[in-house]
């Protein structure tokens, strides 16, 4: 048997059959719609007036703001927020643990953060099942560079690759927005942030997600010099605080993002990767 056509949501205009609706709908220069109306005994002067009433009828619709297909989308945005911190020995880097859609909670418990290496994390906002099928294809081919080099692939390295990953994929993108964070060559902290296309730049701190715009001008007031004319940045991007006052600042501006936007909420995983390798804190934020 053969499928069923999808559901319209509106009725065909006064006085059709659904084969001419059908034909005018598929066939732009209306030749087939013409055929099927001859083949129905109807004459090119009934014909001609059958279109200029669809053409009312569908000015009518539009104006109306009836929908006249079904509509559909490949992407959803699952909400969470994601933050990274660099510093001279450490990069913090945390993200909430809900996963919503609508206002619906999916899930209070997925991770938006994927570890790569010893010295790199990869932490994803937006569609979830774009961000899963992201880490996977980065994972394997960390794993096959692993195995032909018999070393991790380095931060710098990671953040390449994940910017020529989503730049190939620019005409279907992954709906994600990322943050690529850890270790440069040289042990300081590093944080690379992305576009959906893969646009990228280091900074000494980001953050992604639906809690974007709350949380973005605390990072700026707290870390950001007054101006770079007064003071101009020597050596690599990373913040001036200590390990200890960066995780505070990430626990302050969750706590303050938690109680603005409702996608952004349940628990945040912080991971800390220094030189002895990464380790994980959580800070359990509101449930409602």
């Amino acid at each position: 048997s053969t499928p069923s056509s999808p559901a319209v949501t509106c009725a065909s205009p006064p006085g059709f059959d659904d084969r001419f609706h059908r034909d005018c709908a598929n066939d732009p220069k209306n030749a087939r719609a013409s055929r099927s109306f001859r083949r129905s005994g109807r004459s090119e002067r009934a014909w001609k007036e059958a279109m200029a009433r669809s053409a009312t009828w569908h000015a009518e619709a539009a104006e109306a703001g009836v929908r006249k297909h079904p509509t559909w989308s490949p992407y959803d945005d699952n909400g969470g927020t994601c933050i990274a911190v660099a510093g001279e020995n450490y990069c913090v880097v945390a993200a909430s643990t809900r996963m919503s859609t609508g206002f619906s909670i999916l899930t209070r418990n997925r991770s938006m953060v994927r570890e790569m290496s010893p010295s790199c994390l990869i932490a994803s906002a937006g569609f979830s099942g774009d961000a899963d099928t992201l880490h996977k294809t980065l994972h394997a081919r960390q794993v096959t560079y692993r195995h032909d080099h018999g070393k991790p692939m380095s931060c710098q390295a990671m953040s390449q690759l994940l910017s020529n990953t989503l730049y190939f994929r620019r005409f279907f993108p992954y709906y994600t927005f990322n943050l690529c964070a850890g270790l440069d060559n040289q042990g300081k902290g590093c944080v690379y942030t992305y576009d959906a296309v893969g646009s990228f730049e280091r900074t000494p701190f980001s953050c992604q997600g639906s809690g974007k715009d709350l949380v973005q001008p605390v990072l700026d007031n707290q870390l950001r010099a007054v101006s770079p004319l007064l003071v101009p940045p020597r050596g690599a991007p990373v913040t001036p605080l200590s390990l200890t006052e960066a995780i505070d600042l990430v626990k302050d501006c969750f706590a303050s993002a938690g109680e603005r936007d409702i996608f952004t909420g349940d628990r945040v995983e912080i991971c800390i990767v220094t030189a002895e390798g990464i380790r994980r804190e959580y800070l359990d934020l509101k449930l409602d």
